[in-house]
């Protein structure tokens, strides 16, 4: 008799982990992927649609749990009970379930007051109208900052690499592009070669970097950050502070974020694992989500006979830079390394998907073949 397997969320550690399901359990098991959209937003394209270079694609999620075996319902969660095993949708539905994988991300909040937010969505009119002005001319000095280190850091860089591009382009000289960062070095997530190299990149570009300090508000053309005096701007562009999702019976830190162990099951619950933004894991990043999404599935795989208990989650991180001219390709370990397994590079060095801004080892294959069947 095969279990049930309970997905609570619609995004991209949510769909990895649905075709991970269908990989390597099959009909050992019968998964529901319960979300309150209909749309997976595949949101890292998001980055270019200020700027008229792209935007981000949208699949219909009763469709994707359909290609992948899976059932699709539309609500949200309010509370579970791992020892019943049991889920309460915000109708009141009882959803009953042997395992239960929590991927619901996380909520983005307005964390700078006076500054733009870029909220890495559908729709960015704020940054658009920056952009607008920037290719006016009207904007001489422009910063770019993001309130904290438990992010994803990447959509700063790239936004300003991109209004480097774009000043180029149209002929202005003399801007003043900044990226404002509390990080001790340029995405030091990936390692000191990684951030050498890249803040070598932005100088080159003309962008200047201020590590190690802390956006607080923008006010009357000014930037308060600690340390430090004001920085003098004319638009400050800030990526959100990110909370994690609350649901009652879900444990979690101060911040809302959900604390799992090697194999990504929820600390102090037994059907219970976690996997993307919700978790507590430091970096907020769709690669890393899809590696913590596979962890929890290979264990749940385990638990119904399909597979040999997982190695402990230990992450690699893959990442694609926009410049505004030719991408580049970054690598590393989180939390890891001082430059030993860190790499900026011009091809990918992984596999295929390279210009994919999100590499999964599921997800990747499974949204490039959906891609093909729409343009057949």
């Amino acid at each position: 008799m095969s279990e049930r397997v309970l997905i609570v969320g619609g995004g991209v550690a949510a769909v990895e982990a649905a075709v991970a399901l269908s990989d390597l359990a099959g009909d050992r098991v019968e998964v529901e992927i319960c979300s309150p959209r209909e749309d997976f937003i595949y949101r890292p394209f998001a980055v270019g649609a200020p700027y008229g270079r792209s935007r981000p694609m949208r699949f219909g999620l009763p469709l994707l749990a359909e290609r992948c075996g899976a059932e699709f319902r539309l609500a949200g969660i309010k509370a579970i009970d791992d020892v019943a095993g049991e889920a309460t949708s915000h109708d009141g539905d009882r959803i009953g379930f042997d395992h239960l994988l929590v991927a619901c991300g996380s909520r983005a909040l307005w964390a700078v007051p006076g500054t733009v937010p870029f909220w890495g969505a559908v729709e960015e009119s704020g940054v658009q109208g920056v952009v607008r002005e920037l290719r006016d001319g009207a904007l001489r000095r422009v910063v770019f900052t993001m309130p904290g280190l438990a992010s994803w850091a990447l959509p700063a860089y790239e936004l300003a690499l991109l209004a480097a591009a774009e000043l180029e382009k149209v002929g202005i000289a003399g801007t003043e592009l900044t990226v404002v960062t509390p990080e001790d070095s340029p995405l030091q997530v990936f390692g000191r070669r990684v951030g050498e190299e890249l803040g070598g990149l932005l100088a080159e570009r003309g962008v200047e970097v201020v590590c190690g300090t802390h956006p607080v508000k923008f006010e009357d053309g000014r930037l308060a950050v600690v340390p430090g005096d004001p920085i003098e701007a004319d638009a400050v562009v800030s990526l959100p502070r990110l909370e994690g999702r609350r649901i009652d019976g879900l444990p979690h830190d101060e911040d809302g974020f959900v604390v799992v162990d090697g194999r990504c099951r929820v600390r102090g619950l037994e059907r219970t694992f976690a996997a993307g933004d919700v978790t507590s894991f430091p970096v907020k990043q769709g690669g890393v989500a899809t590696q913590q999404a596979d962890t929890a599935v290979e264990a749940i795989a385990a638990a119904v006979g399909a597979g040999p208990e997982p190695e402990p989650f230990d992450p690699v991180m893959r990442a694609v830079l926009w410049t505004g001219a030719e991408p580049r390709y970054l690598y590393g370990r989180p939390a890891g390394g001082h430059g030993e397994v860190s790499a900026l590079s011009e091809q990918p060095g992984w596999g295929t998907g390279g210009d994919d801004k999100i590499v999964g080892r599921y997800l990747t294959p499974f949204l490039a073949e959906l891609g093909k069947a729409a343009q057949s």
